[in-house]
């Protein structure tokens, strides 16, 4: 069964603040995106500047050009997951090695351009894909399912992968994201900008 995993994406502190407060009612395991105003942008929150509730299982997905020099930040933060775009740039299999020896699980993201077999490494190396069909550094928009053709191929290359999905995942389109065989699916906007999040929530989690 895929799990509904919301999503932070705040670019000042008070927003930081008021994301965290209405998802912590009911969320479990949470993810936060994080862009650094190059590979993505604007840039929002930077790691020393995160903090979480007690209980909470937190994926950080780093939208960054060099993820590698933020390593003894992510160590320290130990959060459940970190996400690197396989676009980055840097030695990411040692920083994949790296957080994987201090127990943090890691995950490869791949934008829509980005072939399975150009991540091989990677994914074979990573606890982790993401899929993403959505705007990078941006929470809203219409997803393209598109890239739920690489699931197959992902699996391939790392039966144990969890499969994630980040893009426009909401009322209309969960059920069909969640057949393919997706396990955990990012929601943003969908649960931030409803009236009642813990409802959105629930029905999300129903659809799945």
């Amino acid at each position: 069964m895929s799990i509904i995993c919301p999503t932070i994406l705040a670019h000042t502190p008070a927003e930081f603040e008021a994301q965290i407060a209405r998802l912590s009612p009911f969320a479990e395991r949470v993810q936060i995106d994080l862009t650094d105003g190059d590979f993505a942008a604007p840039a929002t929150l930077n790691l020393n500047q995160l903090y979480w509730p007690e209980g909470w299982a937190v994926d950080l997905h780093l939208m960054f050009r060099a993820p590698t020099q933020w390593t003894e930040a992510l160590v320290a933060l130990h959060p459940h997951l970190v996400i690197i775009h396989a676009e980055a740039e840097g030695d990411l299999p040692a920083l994949v090695q790296h957080l994987q020896k201090f127990g943090i699980k890691t995950g490869v993201a791949l934008l829509p351009d980005t072939s399975v077999d150009g991540a091989r490494n990677l994914i074979k190396l990573c606890d982790h894909t993401l899929l993403f069909g959505g705007n990078l550094g941006a929470m809203g928009g219409t997803a393209s399912l598109l890239g739920l053709a690489k699931l197959d191929k992902v699996l391939e290359i790392n039966p144990k992968a969890e499969i994630g999905w980040d893009g426009g995942a909401n009322l209309d389109n969960v059920a069909e994201i969640a057949a393919a065989g997706v396990d955990v699916i990012n929601v943003g906007s969908a649960i931030a900008k409803a009236e009642n999040p813990a409802e959105m929530y629930e029905k999300l989690t129903r659809l799945c």
